[in-house]
């Protein structure tokens, strides 16, 4: 099921289109019989105004036909074309940080109805290395946002900060891709972020055809084992099953992933983000008196730009 908003969205939606559509076919016929009657007793053609004095339109009636069409664009861009969302939180810095907003491609994967989220058509694969927002498996009503690890058949390993991934193979032999360590560049500190008032290691990493940058907290030692342990595997090693995905958040020492609680289903998929429409700061540091959800600037800098 979709949540709240746009279980609401589409019923507002359908609602006005009802109200609307009973009026022209049933309530109109009659205003115009009745304006018809008017000309021919007066014998001469009525204005808007004149017209709108002898057969006025319900009030219910001229909101939903003024609303629809507004309703009707926002329902089909906001369903099947871009969604805007909100970062939260830090677990996908230094790539996207709390108070970034962001437009989400909903038909990068499949076109699903805003209601059940029932697959209608599938327009494309998720790739390793996407951003992609997805339904929260322990509850479908949030929202999160990570980027995609591991497609199905893959085999991952997290061990000591560092990753290692064994891309799925249809069959064993010697062209099949062995485990290979992703292996990652600390860039120039240009921006520096912090974690608990310690500045957190940037490294570039490359998955696949996407080069990212990550953050790794050195003052957290190294987790083992995870909250979400598969049946038959390491504690820090997952094998992704048909039909699922892995994900993890740039920030690694501080995202709830795929590490802690499991896989996501595919058909819990949202769509892929993919640029920046705004980004507001929500750096407390010089305006303690505002409150949490005041931003404290905007940061022009990130506007337009992409994963």
């Amino acid at each position: 099921m979709a949540n709240f908003y746009s279980v609401l969205l589409t019923i507002v939606t359908l609602v006005a289109g009802a109200v609307w559509w009973y009026d022209a076919r049933y309530k109109k016929p009659v205003r115009l019989q009745r304006i018809q009657a008017e000309e021919q007793r007066l014998q001469q053609q009525l204005d808007e105004e004149a017209r709108a004095r002898i057969a006025p339109q319900g009030r219910l009636a001229e909101f939903a036909q003024s609303v629809f069409p507004v309703l009707f664009v926002i329902l089909i861009l906001r369903s099947f074309i871009f969604e805007p969302f909100r970062i939260p939180s830090a677990s996908m810095m230094p790539t996207m940080l709390a108070g970034d907003f962001i437009l989400v491609q909903k038909f990068s994967y499949s076109l699903r109805d805003p209601i059940f989220r029932t697959e209608l058509m599938k327009t494309g694969t998720p790739q390793r290395g996407d951003i992609a927002v997805f339904k929260y498996p322990g509850n479908p009503q949030l929202d999160y946002i990570k980027r995609i690890i591991g497609t199905p058949g893959d085999r991952i390993i997290y061990r000591n900060k560092t990753l290692y991934l064994e891309p799925a193979c249809v069959e064993q032999s010697s062209e099949c891709p062995q485990m290979q360590v992703i292996e990652r560049d600390v860039t120039a500190q240009d921006e520096v972020y912090f974690s608990r008032s310690t500045p957190l290691v940037r490294y570039q990493e490359q998955l696949g055809n996407v080069t990212h940058e990550i953050l790794i907290d050195p003052t957290i030692a190294p987790r083992t084992p995870y909250f979400y342990q598969q049946e038959g595997t390491a504690p820090d090693e997952w094998i992704v099953p048909e039909g699922h995905y892995f994900f993890m958040g740039d920030n690694r020492d501080n995202s709830e992933d795929s590490r802690y609680w499991g896989f996501v289903p595919e058909h819990y998929l949202v769509g892929r983000a993919t640029f920046i429409w705004m980004s507001f700061e929500m750096d407390r540091s010089r305006n303690s008196w505002l409150p949490q959800w005041v931003p404290t600037g905007v940061r022009w800098h990130r506007l337009g730009t992409v994963e």
